[in-house]
C-alpha cells in the first residue's frame, strides 16, 4: 500500500492510504474569530476507514480534531471561546488570536511517506505579531492496521515581551491543565478506555505523568473499535507531560506540559515540541496498546 496527496491550493492536504483517505490538514480554515482560528486535522481515519475524529462539537465548538491549541500564551487565548478567569469562571474577552498559514515550503510523498512544512504567523485578535511558526507534519504507514503521524513545531516569540504559557489550572482552575496538541474523538468514544504505561482508566489519569497515553473505542454502526497513542518526545519541556484525558463525558487526550506549571517564552526565544500519534484500527487490550506505543517511539527516533 502507498500513499497519495490531494492538495487543494489555499485549503487543506488531504492525504489517502490505498482508497481510503486516512486524515485532511485543514491549513486555512473559515473559523470565526471566536474560535481562534487555526489549522486541524479532521477528518482523520483508521486504515479500516473508520473515524476518529471530531468536528465542532456542540459542547466546545473550538475543538477540532487534533490541533495545536493554547488557551494562555501570556494574555491572549490561541484555543477559542472564552477564557479562564479565576473567581468568575470563564469570560469571554476580546484575546481569541488567529494562528494564519503565511508559506508552504514543502510538501512531498514518497511511498509509504508523506510530508508537508508550512510556515505560521501566530497574531492577536487586534493583529499584533506573537509567534513566529514553522510546522512539520509527517505521516507513515506503519503495518496493514495501523499509520503514524509525527507532528513538530518550532515557535518563536516575536511579541517583543516575555510570554508565560499556561494553562486554566495554572490560573486557579484545579485539574483543567489542558493546552498543546489537543485530540477530539467521536462521540462513540465516550465512557472508552483511557491508558497510560502504568495501567487503564478514565477521567482518574487526569493529571497522570507518563511518556505516552493511548484511549480504546468504540465506534457506532459497526461496533469495530479503534486506537489512538499519542507519544511525547524525549526532549519536549516538561518531559514527561501531565496528561489531559477525559472519557466520561467525551473522548479527549492532550499532551499538557503546561498543565500546572506555566513555561516562561522569552522574547526572541524559540520553543519546539515533538510528537507521534498512533492511529490504529481495532483495540490492541493492554499489552497490544504498549506495543503501538513503542511503535510511537520508533516513529519519533
Amino acid at each position: 500500500m502507498s500513499l497519495t496527496v490531494d492538495h487543494q491550493l489555499g485549503r487543506d492536504v488531504t492525504i489517502t492510504a490505498g482508497d481510503v483517505p486516512i486524515v485532511t490538514y485543514v491549513y486555512v480554515p473559515d473559523t470565526v474569530q471566536l474560535e481562534s482560528p487555526k489549522p486541524y486535522l479532521h477528518p482523520i481515519r483508521t486504515l479500516a476507514g473508520d473515524l476518529v475524529s471530531l468536528f465542532r462539537p456542540h459542547d466546545h465548538v473550538w475543538h477540532k480534531g487534533i490541533a495545536w491549541s493554547l488557551p494562555h500564551l501570556g494574555e491572549h487565548n490561541f484555543w477559542g471561546g472564552p477564557t479562564y478567569v479565576h473567581g468568575r469562571f470563564y469570560v469571554q474577552q476580546e484575546n481569541n488570536g488567529t494562528a494564519a498559514h503565511r508559506e508552504m515550503t514543502r510538501l512531498a510523498v514518497d511511498g509509504d511517506t508523506a510530508a508537508l512544512t508550512h510556515r505560521l504567523d501566530w497574531t492577536s485578535q487586534q493583529g499584533a505579531p506573537i509567534v513566529d511558526e514553522t510546522r512539520s507534519l509527517t505521516v507513515k504507514l506503519i503495518d496493514d492496521v495501523s499509520w503514524s503521524l509525527v507532528f513538530e513545531t518550532a515557535m518563536t516569540n516575536v511579541s517583543g515581551a516575555t510570554l508565560h504559557i499556561g494553562s486554566p489550572t495554572t490560573k486557579g482552575r484545579e485539574n483543567a491543565g489542558y493546552g498543546g496538541l489537543f485530540w477530539r474523538g467521536p462521540r462513540s468514544f465516550t465512557n472508552g478506555i483511557a491508558q497510560s504505561p502504568d495501567g487503564v482508566g478514565a477521567d482518574d489519569l487526569r493529571g497522570t505523568r507518563a511518556e505516552w497515553f493511548a484511549y480504546r473505542g468504540k465506534h457506532d454502526e459497526t461496533g469495530r473499535a479503534s486506537t489512538i497513542v499519542i507519544v511525547d518526545d524525549t526532549r519536549n519541556p516538561q518531559h514527561p507531560p501531565q496528561w489531559f484525558t477525559r472519557s466520561e463525558d467525551f473522548a479527549c487526550l492532550c499532551p499538557a506540559p503546561f498543565f500546572s506549571e506555566e513555561v516562561p517564552f522569552e522574547a526572541g526565544g524559540t520553543l519546539t515540541f515533538r510528537y507521534a500519534v498512533v492511529i490504529a484500527a481495532g483495540d490492541h487490550g493492554d499489552e497490544g496498546t504498549h506495543t503501538l506505543a513503542d511503535l510511537g517511539r520508533s516513529v519519533l527516533a
